[in-house]
């Protein structure tokens, strides 16, 4: 467990190449170009990255895993996912909701996807609001990139990524919307309630003890906002803001909490 939160620190300091090709892609649909923001493609990138280098610390290897982009949205997740693992036999499944009862505007099936439609990504689609049709212990990674707060039945939907997970598996959620943060309550106050549920460290311990899942790690992250800011020197400016979140008490104040958590043997 601490080997693993050393790892996220170390991470997170490095240096990255950001995709080109894939700001190129972003820059074709209005709804995508936030990705073409270098400060937010950063993130993601990094985040990415993490995952790969914490699945090869915990499960040993990167080759023959199976990992599930679950709510792949605009595909981005993926896309970098299969340029990560590119070397390696792990093949990268995507899903989404596709029933549009359930689905929000940013499922992959309500929106154009130029990312999707140039890497040929073949999304898997959900008909239910929260069972997945892939047999049990199937993947060896889930990830959630801004999903599980919004499946109406956030519980339900871990259940099922726990039973779909191997035994030793790693679900990783990021962009869980923190409960005291000041840029979800500046969000409220303005009416946008995109993210209507917010959660405190406490809520995601219970949910893990509830689905059985072993929390590895629990984090702050993100203090400033970025989705509609650019920074001129972004590397720098989000390494500050990893340290105020780590090493200072507004972390308090971040706009996410993220974690780690396995499927016991």
């Amino acid at each position: 467990m601490n080997e693993l939160k050393k790892l996220r620190k170390d991470t997170f300091n490095q240096n990255y190449v950001l995709d080109q090709e894939l700001i190129t892609l972003a820059k074709q649909e209005t709804s995508h170009l936030f990705l073409a923001n270098h400060s937010i493609l950063l993130i993601y990138t990094y985040l990415v990255h993490y995952i790969k280098q914490s699945t090869e610390k915990w499960l040993g290897t990167t080759n023959n895993l199976k990992i599930l982009d679950w709510g792949s949205g605009k595909g981005h997740i993926t896309y970098l996912l299969k340029r990560e693992y590119h070397k390696t036999n792990t093949e990268i499944l995507s899903c989404d909701i596709a029933d549009t009862k359930l689905a929000n505007s940013d499922s992959s099936f309500r929106q154009n996807t130029p990312i999707i439609r140039s890497e040929n990504i073949q999304v898997t689609p959900l008909t239910h609001a929260y069972q997945l049709p892939f047999s049990d212990e199937y993947f060896d990674v889930v990830i959630s990139m801004g999903v599980l707060e919004h499946v109406p039945q956030d519980t339900e939907s871990l259940k099922e990524i726990f039973r779909v997970l191997k035994p030793k598996g790693l679900f990783f959620c990021f962009f869980l919307p923190y409960q005291w943060s000041w840029t979800q309550k500046l969000a409220h106050w303005r009416g946008n309630f995109y993210h209507d549920r917010l959660y405190s460290k406490r809520q995601v311990r219970e949910m893990m003890n509830d689905v059985d899942f072993t929390l590895l790690d629990l984090w702050h992250r993100q203090l400033f906002p970025k989705n509609s800011l650019r920074y001129p020197n972004y590397p720098i400016f989000e390494k500050i803001d990893q340290v105020l979140c780590v090493h200072t008490p507004l972390k308090y104040l971040a706009t996410n909490i993220e974690f780690v958590a396995v499927k016991p043997t």
